[in-house]
């Protein structure tokens, strides 16, 4: 039998030892505004409350294209949308009546709608040909007169398709939003996780997109992959990291999902919410990586990017770490993993207001965990880390080197 003072004394030592409380090591990042950075759901939104509370759970700000009726529900979630409505989208764009016709028809809807914070603008047409962008400016227009406040939404295709599918070159197809229907963000999807490897598409898409942003100065937002279906990769913690992580470290200022419900053709299959209407496993995935986003928008949406760089593989259009002006090297530790596996990664570097530097790092790989050592190009600076949970800084140390499949950290060189 133990002594009863042995024992109270080792109850001591014990609890001494313990680790802080688990709620303590919880964090609850505040939510970011659609309109500073959207996390929406690509597709029609739903009119049912209860699907509304699941994707604010989720961490989506944005439920997708809601119909005029269901704006009021939408708002009431606390999230956001774009007006979906025949009025202002179902017309042959090639073909369009009147503007005199265009504008009764688009002020029944604004008027509808006139004072609802919860509507961003209206969508307008997804992946259209470039001569069909001309008539869109035309309903753009129209709606910028009766609804200032409101933005047109158009999505692009990914740069790969034909130049006689898309009408013209890609940079000028990007640029036609801007320029032609004034649209303040450029959107478009690229959908590019094939047995198990992120192909080069992806990173392409980013490189002309980043440009044309910078260019233009208006925010890119892209719309990833969040379901399986053709022969695309099933969503996981690594896809998600990986496509998400790799738009923010090229200044994207706006996530979309493709899809939140799992369409009832073909072989689709997890997407957040499946054909019965139940959650999936990839609801809590998205879920995870959405709280990611709210915990560094705050920081990320304050940050001008100054250059992009990748390593050892270089992308088509990409460039070299050789041409980095913060990192001069990034060793990839391979302890656990069996040679000759390399690491892969890519750097994206940034500045804010005050001319700091930042750079985020992530993990090409969808595999495998990697840790990692930074050398800098500036000597005895030193790296703050923004948690990617609280979004806090703190100081970079103790297991903090290690990036999971597809992840990134953001790092303030001090």
């Amino acid at each position: 039998m133990i002594h009863q003072t042995s024992y109270a004394a080792a109850i001591l030592l014990l609890a001494a030892a313990a680790p802080p409380a688990w709620p303590q090591m919880f964090h609850n990042p505040e939510p970011v505004a659609a309109r500073v950075f959207p996390i929406m759901a690509w597709g029609g939104a739903p009119p049912d409350p209860v699907q509304l509370k699941l994707m604010k759970e989720a961490g989506l700000n944005a439920a997708g294209f809601c119909r005029v009726e269901d704006a009021g529900k939408v708002r009431d979630a606390g999230l956001a949308c774009f007006v979906s409505d025949k009025r202002i989208n179902g017309y042959d764009w090639a073909k369009l009546p009147p503007d005199a016709d265009l504008r009764g028809s688009a002020a029944e809807v604004t008027r509808l709608v006139a004072g609802n914070p919860a509507v961003l603008g209206f969508y307008l047409r997804d992946e259209p040909h470039a001569s069909l962008m001309p008539a869109m400016g035309r309903m753009a227009a129209i709606l910028r007169e009766l609804a200032p406040d409101k933005w047109p939404y158009v999505n692009l295709f990914p740069y790969r398709v034909s130049r006689e599918r898309m009408g013209t070159d890609y940079e000028t197809y990007a640029k036609m939003l801007v320029n032609t229907l004034r649209q303040p963000f450029l959107s478009y999807d690229n959908y590019s996780l094939v047995a198990g490897e992120m192909l080069d598409y992806f990173y392409n898409n980013l490189e002309i997109i980043r440009r044309v942003s910078q260019e233009t100065n208006t925010p890119f937002w892209n719309c990833i992959l969040a379901n399986a279906h053709f022969n695309y990769m099933e969503p996981s913690d690594a896809t998600f990291h990986l496509q998400v992580y790799s738009t923010l470290a090229y200044g994207g200022r706006g996530i979309q999902y493709f899809t939140w419900y799992t369409p009832h053709n073909g072989n689709y299959r997890l997407g957040a919410i499946d054909q019965f209407g139940n959650k999936t496993a990839t609801y809590d995935a998205l879920r995870r990586i959405n709280l990611q986003i709210h915990a560094l928008a705050p920081t990320m949406v304050k940050l001008r990017s100054t250059g992009v760089y990748h390593s050892p593989d270089v992308p088509e259009y990409g460039k070299p770490l050789s041409q980095s002006r913060l990192v001069r090297s990034v060793a990839m530790n391979q302890r656990y993993v069996r040679p000759p596996l390399q690491g892969r990664f890519l750097i994206g570097e940034f500045e804010d207001g005050q001319g700091r530097p930042y750079f985020m790092i992530v993990n090409k790989d969808l595999s495998h965990s990697f840790q990692f050592a930074v050398e800098l190009k500036q000597e005895k600076r030193r790296l703050i880390r923004i948690c990617n949970y609280s979004g806090k800084e703190e100081a970079f140390g103790r297991e903090m080197d290690w990036l999971a499949p597809g992840a990134g950290i953001l790092f303030r060189i001090e």
